[in-house]
């Protein structure tokens, strides 16, 4: 399996994985919304066999009361159906994880499954003192320091990009 960067003639297929993946249209529209009008972000997809088999991407993340520490959300981050519980979620979260720390953004955040994302060091972002802006159960808003210590003291409520605001 290889993880690379996504490249426009990915866009049809990654549309069509986040579609199969999640059963709907939401994300895959979200990811394009995204690309058009979030200015910076990563986006990786991977390939097993030639075949473009999963995606990930991330978008900056606002903490108002701490603007000074660089924050990212991930998400949504899909695998063909036929091809999950393979490890290619998680090589993409690693992989995108990784880019991230590697850009200097210090702290990480998702709204996903609680039995998932903890294995990528992911807890819930109330350790911290940070909430949603969104109506979630406290189990599934997660975060993640890039940069050990980067979210002590940091309370406050995490924003992803306003296109999330649209789902």
């Amino acid at each position: 399996m290889k993880i690379r960067p996504e490249i426009e003639s990915d866009r049809n297929t990654v549309y069509a994985i986040n579609v199969a993946a999640f059963e709907s249209n939401e994300e895959a529209d979200l990811v394009d919304r995204l690309r058009d009008q979030a200015g910076f972000f990563i986006s990786l997809v991977a390939e097993q066999g030639g075949e473009i088999v999963g995606h990930i991407m991330l978008s900056p993340a606002r903490l108002p009361a701490n603007p000074d520490t660089p924050a990212i959300g991930l998400g949504p981050m899909a695998v063909t159906p036929a091809n999950q519980g393979q490890g290619i979620g998680s090589a993409l979260v690693r992989a995108g994880l990784e880019q991230c720390r590697q850009q200097g953004f210090q702290a990480a955040f998702v709204l996903g499954h609680p039995d998932y994302y903890p294995r990528f060091g992911f807890v819930p972002a109330s350790r911290f003192g940070i909430e949603s802006v969104y109506d979630v159960p406290d189990e599934v808003f997660m975060a993640m320091e890039l940069l050990p210590g980067s979210l002590t003291d940091k309370a406050g409520k995490m924003y992803y990009h306003p296109v999330f605001d649209e789902l």
